[in-house]
């Protein structure tokens, strides 16, 4: 399953057909989400089901096409099976208790209420929002695929402009010859990681380099009027400063994962739960600007499609440990040189890298050079140290790899 995007190009009044649009998908969700709370037992069906009364009791809803508002049912389902799996699992903290939804910035059609144009250079919308026609602006390949294969059709706003987005069900995965190498990967503040072999990633910091720029355009938020078109404007610009310093956090994230898979039969790295360490007021902003979690994702992303293993370990004790002797050699955030009295020698980081490559092999059973395919270690020891996040099909690392599909052309 791959997501193609494009720019998409229209008049004022169709901006604002799609604002409509994306209103009344909030409405349906939210809606959707009432009715659970007021009746527990419900399922996703009868979700689907309520949005035909919803089109009869609202016209604005109506004019919407009918695979959209069950698109927007299951939206706020998936929210539901989410708390409800948090709750099975017995997920520390809160459990993620579905709430409505303020901000909506996307419409989502199904395999009906679009058509494409015979080049495939534009899309007509159908239904009576008025949408009409949009034509499409991007460098992707649309025309290879049969319209069969799409899915999904999005319409996203951003701060830049508005976006359609097709979901494509094929086959993703290219082979590699094998590289014959292994690495280990420890994420940090002062290098985005440091490798098992010593080799470093310089840590681009680029909400830090732009957080000047961020401030100058908050301080106009803040002079202009609230509500006025000058404020609407400045609002805007600040948005798309955050877009820009986003997609560059992304796509740096992106690259490097490729580069580190195709090198690489098995790439090792830390489970890092980032969302509770971000808690820490102190790092909180440095850790959000080196984005760990989109490298871990896009990591995950490539070792499915090119076939390698990723492992997840645990990162407990990985600074720690001595990677030579094992015995424990406690240091704090500001000591960086790891120093033992068996006589080892290494940088924090380069010493936390080899543990977690150790630990990952540890963890599929395996001590030599990783050739071998992935399917070979399907049955793992479940009492292992480590976590197998692209190996074992079915588990809840897979599916989110399986969301992830937008990739430079250039990738």
């Amino acid at each position: 399953m791959i997501i193609l995007e494009f720019k998409a190009r229209g008049k004022k009044a169709q901006y604002q057909s799609i604002d409509k649009a994306i209103r009344t998908t909030k409405f349906v969700r939210n809606s959707c989400l009432r009715l659970w709370m007021d009746n527990k037992r419900l399922s996703k069906y009868d979700l689907n089901k309520y949005c035909k009364t919803l089109a009869k009791n609202f016209s604005f809803a109506n004019e919407l096409n009918s695979t959209a508002r069950q698109a927007a049912a299951e939206r706020a389902w998936s929210s539901i099976a989410r708390f409800f799996e948090n709750c099975k699992k017995k997920v520390p903290g809160k459990k993620g208790f579905p709430k409505f939804q303020k901000h909506c910035r996307s419409v989502e059609y199904k395999q009906s209420g679009w058509k494409l144009s015979p080049d495939k250079k534009s899309i007509t919308f159908s239904d009576k929002k008025g949408i009409g026609k949009l034509k499409l602006k991007g460098t992707w390949d649309l025309w290879r695929f049969d319209k069969n294969l799409i899915k999904r059709v999005r319409i996203v706003k951003r701060a830049d402009g508005y976006y359609v987005q097709f979901c494509i069900s094929v086959d993703v995965k290219e082979q590699l010859e094998p590289a014959d190498a292994t690495v280990g990967l420890d994420v940090g503040l002062k290098e985005f990681y440091t490798d098992s072999r010593g080799n470093t990633e310089p840590n681009p910091r680029f909400y830090r380099k732009g957080e000047k720029r961020l401030k100058f355009y908050q301080r106009r938020v803040s002079r202009r009027k609230k509500g006025s078109s000058n404020c609407k404007k400045a609002i805007n610009r600040l948005g798309r400063q955050h877009l820009k310093i986003s997609r560059q956090r992304e796509e740096h994230a992106k690259r490097l994962a490729r580069c580190v898979i195709r090198s690489n039969d098995l790439v090792a790295y830390e489970d890092l739960r980032v969302k509770n360490m971000v808690k820490n007021h102190c790092l909180a902003k440095s850790i959000n600007d080196a984005g760990w979690y989109q490298f871990r994702k896009w990591l995950e992303h490539f070792g499915t499609k090119f076939g390698r293993v990723t492992v997840a370990v645990n990162p407990a004790y990985t600074s720690q440990n001595c990677s030579e002797c094992g015995e424990i050699v406690k240091k704090s955030l500001s000591t960086r040189t790891h120093v033992c009295k068996c006589g080892c020698r290494l940088d924090r980081d380069q010493n936390a890298a080899i543990n977690i490559l150790k630990r990952a092999l540890g963890t599929v059973g395996h001590t030599g050079t990783w050739i071998d395919r992935r399917s070979r270690y399907a049955n793992v020891d479940p009492n292992a140290s480590g976590d197998l996040t692209s190996t074992v099909l079915g588990s809840g690392q897979v599916q989110q790899v399986e969301s992830l599909s937008e990739e430079s052309p250039r990738l």
